[in-house]
């Protein structure tokens, strides 16, 4: 049999701190330290408690070339080399070992730069909510526990030579930006028109064109930017009240601009599955269109490999798309908004996705308002 190290592997030497009641009874010092490896392997998403004789064992074996299991179990020991093999941080060519092999495979095969996968794959959240820690302190209760908040800007000059830059003029543009804010009371019995929805994703998140830049090798012309004009990331529709299109999952085609059905839901179903995809932060959960950003990393690793800044690109691409939508939103006399505060995990399974593959960066959403203010809005006011 032959093995080999998995193909991205962080170990974090972790401290807990207790009290040490021997030392306490005998006059000594009380707290003691407790020192632990945790593993941290993307393909696996959970964090591992290993040994130091495991710990040896990682560092000696190549994570690109196939070893003999003999010859490891002879230099590391034949326990550590096992139980490494059953957790999958070390894989076997073995048949039994296909399904971990398969996982580390496709982490691989997608050119993530190390690090970005850790964070990526040990960030995401499950079923979190209100009573498992999900919770939103007021401005009050922040101020009252950790103080006031760093200034909102900052001088760099303070000797009078700052050059005053004449105010802007007024154009059609600022009626939009000034009437845009992120909607906390949206009415929970209001439906989306099928026009604003169908203009929304289509503006927002559909193809305005397509370019063969080499044979085989498509770019899409958006209304905002992306890295490379790869355009990664796939937009998924949750549809709670859109006129004429049933309660349900769907995934948006942007050069079709037609919405693929997933799943067919019962209402109830849709504000159970939103307010578990936005964390309980229930002032989201009534709008009647939600939408997924998913970046597709095959579609942005395939250029940048193993890139440091590639994954801040899929960020900002998800970043431009939602602020587009905003000011959709906004422009059809709606409040909009977005959130990276989800339970990516729940979203996964909801749509069937593989978060190697596809990544859940924010939800956004927007419908009618209520005309209530049951949740604070910050709002212009000229």
């Amino acid at each position: 049999m032959l093995v080999r190290r998995c193909a991205v592997l962080f170990v974090e030497p972790r401290e807990d701190l207790d009290v040490d009641w021997a030392a306490l009874f005998a006059g000594q010092g009380a707290i003691g330290a407790t020192i632990q490896w945790v593993a941290l392997a993307p393909h696996l998403g959970d964090e591992i408690i290993i040994d130091a004789a495991e710990l040896a064992a990682l560092g000696g074996v190549s994570l690109t070339l196939w070893q003999e299991r003999a010859a490891c179990e002879s230099q590391f020991g034949t326990k550590p080399v096992a139980r490494l093999l059953e957790l999958g941080l070390l894989l076997s060519d073995a048949p039994e070992g296909a399904p971990l092999r398969e996982r580390d495979e496709v982490l691989r095969s997608q050119h993530w730069r190390p690090l970005s996968a850790a964070l990526h794959m040990y960030s995401r959240w499950s079923d979190m909510r209100v009573d498992k820690g999900m919770q939103f302190p007021s401005f009050e209760e922040l101020v009252d526990n950790y103080g006031t908040p760093p200034a909102p800007t900052i001088d760099r000059r303070d000797d009078g030579r700052s050059i005053a830059l004449p105010q802007p003029e007024r154009s059609c543009l600022d009626d939009t930006l000034f009437q845009r804010y992120t909607g906390r009371n949206f009415d929970p019995s209001a439906a989306l028109p099928l026009a604003a929805a169908s203009r929304l994703l289509q503006r927002a998140f559909g193809s305005q064109g397509e370019k063969e830049m080499a044979p085989d090798a498509f770019v899409l012309k958006k209304l905002s930017p992306s890295a490379g004009g790869l355009h990664p990331t796939e937009v998924y529709v949750l549809a709670q009240r859109v006129e004429g299109i049933a309660p349900g999952l769907y995934h948006y085609q942007p050069t079709r601009h037609a919405l693929e059905p997933l799943a067919e839901m019962a209402p109830a179903e849709t504000e159970e599955l939103a307010l578990r995809m936005v964390a309980d932060q229930d002032w989201f959960q009534p709008a009647p269109m939600l939408v997924i950003l998913v970046s597709r990393v095959e579609r942005n690793f395939w250029k940048y490999r193993n890139h440091a800044k590639a994954y801040r690109a899929l960020l900002l691409d998800a970043g431009h798309l939602s602020q587009t939508f905003y000011l959709l939103a906004t422009e059809a006399g709606m409040p909009a908004f977005v959130t990276a505060a989800v339970n990516e995990i729940d979203i996964e399974r909801a749509l069937g996705l593989d978060p190697l593959k596809d990544m859940v960066v924010a939800v956004c959403g927007c419908g009618p308002a209520s005309g209530a203010q049951n949740t604070i809005e910050l709002r212009y006011e000229p």
